[in-house]
């Protein structure tokens, strides 16, 4: 068996390939894997990508690491495909109580049935403050908790990745499901098919991949602080569910409902989004959005044998029902809207 040549990329390749020509996404997939604990965010103004405690094992001491270089999702070309490749794909809803679901509670209840079923024994999601809408990543690992926490919460910009150390290296968990958005996806997806030894433990760990559609995610001070409050008075503690379908869309606790085109957030969208070109998460085993189908169901575009079989399961304990016709035209306009920011190949 051949030797394995040493990877010598590290944080520096990074930050000049990646980090100061604004491509990062903001996935935390370096921050996860770094061995030294080294790289982290800083959140508010200063969080376009990450930053460095300037150790690193590589670049100070000479040790072949380049985990980092290895699992970052912006280094790779942005996919051209619109719908990707799939086995299926159709509307679902969940089969029980979610009290503060988004669209049909699908990913809930397929989530919340691989825990009780042990498909899973962890998951890493975002969750938010009630008060304050604030996002951060979290591991869940009982139903109950997966369900209180329910909802959309892919608008708010988080480095979800870097909740895995805590899942695998921390808690050692050995199935896990990550649900996060494409750049989130692509990330993940990457630990999955490298052979760098650093990765390997994230590899043998992560078991199912949810990837929810995403036109872009804002950055929550700027949204929050700088728009909803000051701009249109609103107090994140009376806000029940934000979604976006091509415009921000806004719903109250008390059922007033407002819609800002997305033209006027440019300013509190992450740099980085504006290069990804992947709207529905072509790399999931799974990918889920609200676009597509009928009020009260949840697009599921089926894309691996894990995902089917984790469907499968979730519809023979009655934990999601499906049906419903699904229409793709909405879907395939918003993700070519995506598309075109790639940029075109000079002749």
């Amino acid at each position: 068996m051949a030797e394995q040549k040493p990877i010598s990329k590290n944080y520096l390749d990074l930050k000049s390939e990646v980090w100061d020509e604004g491509l990062c996404s903001g996935c935390g997939a370096c921050i996860a894997v770094c061995p030294a604990d080294s790289l982290y965010f800083e959140t508010g103004g200063d969080s376009t990508h990450p930053k460095s405690n300037n150790y690193c094992k590589a670049a100070v001491d000479g040790v072949p690491c380049g985990a980092c270089y290895e699992v970052c999702p912006r280094l790779d070309e942005q996919p051209s495909s619109l719908l990707g490749d799939y086995l299926e794909i159709i509307a679902g809803k969940a089969e029980f109580d979610i009290p503060k679901k988004q669209s049909g509670g699908a990913v809930t209840a397929i989530l919340a049935n691989a825990l009780d079923t042990g498909l899973v024994d962890a998951v890493v999601t975002v969750t938010e403050d009630p008060w304050t809408l604030k996002p951060h990543s979290m591991v869940i690992t009982r139903s109950e908790a997966l369900i209180g926490q329910a909802g959309s919460r892919y608008n708010w910009w988080v480095p979800l990745v870097s909740s895995l150390k805590e899942a695998v290296v921390n808690r050692k968990y050995r199935n896990i499901a990550v649900v996060g958005v494409p750049c989130v996806v692509q990330a993940v997806r990457k630990m999955l098919e490298t052979d760098h030894q650093l990765v390997q433990p994230y590899k043998k760990s992560i078991r199912f991949v949810f990837g929810l559609f995403c036109t872009e995610s804002f950055d929550y001070e700027k949204l929050i602080a700088g728009k909803l409050k000051s701009e249109y008075a609103l107090e994140p503690m009376k806000v029940c569910r934000i979604d976006v379908k091509g415009k921000l869309e806004i719903t109250l606790n008390d059922g007033t409902q407002y819609v800002i085109p997305l033209n006027e957030l440019e300013d509190t969208v992450r740099p980085g989004c504006g290069v990804c070109t992947d709207f529905t998460a072509l790399k999931a085993d799974i990918s889920a959005g609200s676009v597509g189908s009928p009020d009260g169901y949840t697009t599921l575009v089926v894309r691996t044998l894990v995902g089917q079989h984790l469907l499968e399961s979730a519809v023979a304990n009655k934990k999601l029902s499906i049906g419903g016709e699904v229409s793709l035209g909405i879907i395939e306009k918003l993700a070519k809207k995506k598309l075109a920011r790639k940029p075109q190949k000079s002749t």
